[in-house]
């Protein structure tokens, strides 16, 4: 079957990419004093695209692309799309028998064409003219569309070195939806270290206690009505962007369960971060990992959360060497990037008092999450055993709740443990036996007794 959106974009893109072909022919042969069939690229016309015919025409369209953007665009596109196109600036100069530095350009670590660089792309469109060569490099200042929407960027230039001479860096997620029309989810990597968080439950299977519950409808009305808030209401200029939450409480008490249900009820990706990957002891790696990860949720809406953020958000330390120095700069690095990212951040920690107080100061609700009394207890109990097992009629589920302090995660661990050995049997019958050496292996977890 015929992916409609693949082809309409295939389509438009095959027109803009010749009539990039034909610009950078062009302008090599203007540069070489051939005859060419244009005396300035600004001649050919750039293909008349429908908005409506394909998701590529209406994003070009959507941003009103004059002659320069719409090239640029395309020259951050040609390695993705038709590497080969730009071989031909692999040309050598007899006089240095070397590439011609106006061509810009760098070699890719495994990509094996031509990498265009900034250089690349006001030479295609200044030439040797200073006047419009300063004019275009503004399309790479941070206000651009192009930055501020992450859509194409110059990576940085190493040190000391031109600026233009950074590779043009198109965002994957604009590929994506200019290609295939949609936006592959990132998986758990060294450049992306979180991993995307799921549930089948609902919020009928969420056992907290009242007050938790009621604080959980203002985080609710945030996902499902912050946009509203912020632009119809006009509080953007009034409310900072974004959403930031601390779930405090001892493990199992339901923090990260609360997330994705989050996630579900506002059909939101919540991608929990991987702290192993994202902590280094190198100096200003810790910063670079995360990096990677609020850059990639820009404009997303996704929810990112943070378990046992006390790893990584505690409290700064009083600075008596270099390495608390850095320390604590890594924490006044991660507080200005949540505050100004635009979506929710979650962070959980199960003491309160771990998190640096800058931290808590800027949250817009903290909500704890107290282990669960004695009824809250009987009813995950009662709600955690499958309906395909039996259990004993000796069982009094409501006086092992009331008998054993303990959270609704370690009951849930328990339950799984008693209908493996149930299963293990050959049987669907739970036996009390079995929920007591459930009991025992989660309480000796703590260091406790039955």
């Amino acid at each position: 079957m015929v992916n409609q959106t693949i082809k309409n974009n295939a389509l438009d893109l095959e027109a803009d990419l010749h009539w990039l072909a034909q610009i950078i022919d062009t302008r090599l042969g203007l540069f070489f004093r051939q005859d060419t069939p244009y005396k300035n690229i600004n001649e050919i016309s750039p293909p008349v695209l429908d908005p409506e015919h394909s998701l590529y025409a209406g994003f070009v369209n959507h941003y009103q692309m004059n002659f320069e953007e719409r090239l640029l665009l395309l020259l951050g596109l040609a390695p993705h799309l038709r590497p080969q196109l730009l071989d031909i600036f692999y040309l050598q100069s007899k006089e240095t028998g070397r590439g011609f530095v106006e061509f810009g350009g760098i070699k890719g670590r495994q990509h094996g064409g031509f990498m265009p660089t900034g250089e690349t792309f006001v030479f295609i469109v200044a030439d040797n003219h200073l006047e419009k060569r300063f004019e275009q490099s503004t399309l790479f200042d941070h206000d651009h569309f192009f930055a501020k929407h992450q859509i194409l960027k110059l990576e940085p230039a190493a040190p000391g070195e031109p600026f233009l001479s950074g590779a043009l860096s198109l965002s994957r997620d604009i590929t994506d939806m200019l290609t295939i029309g949609t936006i592959r989810k990132p998986d758990l990597s060294i450049d992306f270290p979180a991993k995307r968080i799921t549930t089948q439950l609902d919020w009928n299977s969420l056992i907290l206690n009242n007050q938790t519950l009621e604080q959980l409808e203002e985080i609710k009305g945030w996902v499902q009505h912050g946009k509203t808030l912020l632009d119809e209401w006009g509080f953007s200029i009034k409310f900072r962007k974004g959403y930031r939450c601390l779930f405090y409480g001892p493990p199992g008490t339901g923090k990260s369960f609360t997330a994705c249900l989050l996630g579900k009820f506002a059909n939101r990706d919540v991608y929990r971060i991987d702290l192993s990957l994202v902590i280094s002891k190198y100096i200003g790696e810790t910063e670079k990992n995360l990096s990677k990860i609020f850059d990639q949720a820009e404009n997303k809406n996704w929810i990112l959360f943070f378990d046992e953020a006390d790893a990584l958000f505690g409290k700064r330390t009083k600075v008596t060497d270099a390495h608390d120095r850095y320390a604590n700069q890594e924490v006044s690095y991660l507080l200005q990037r949540i505050e100004d990212h635009d979506g929710v951040v979650i962070l959980a920690s199960n003491l309160k008092e771990n998190m640096d107080d800058a931290f808590t100061r800027r949250f817009e609700s903290i909500i704890n999450f107290p282990m669960p009394d004695a009824e809250e207890r009987f009813k995950i109990w009662k709600n955690g055993f499958s309906e395909k097992s039996v259990l004993d009629e000796n069982i009094n589920l409501r006086q092992v709740a009331g008998s054993h302090e303990i959270s609704g995660g370690a009951i849930m661990n328990i339950v799984r443990y008693a209908s493996l050995a149930a299963l293990r049997r050959g049987r669907n019958v739970i036996t009390n036996q079995f929920i007591q050496d459930g009991i025992r292996k989660e309480l000796e977890k703590e260091g406790r007794t039955i």
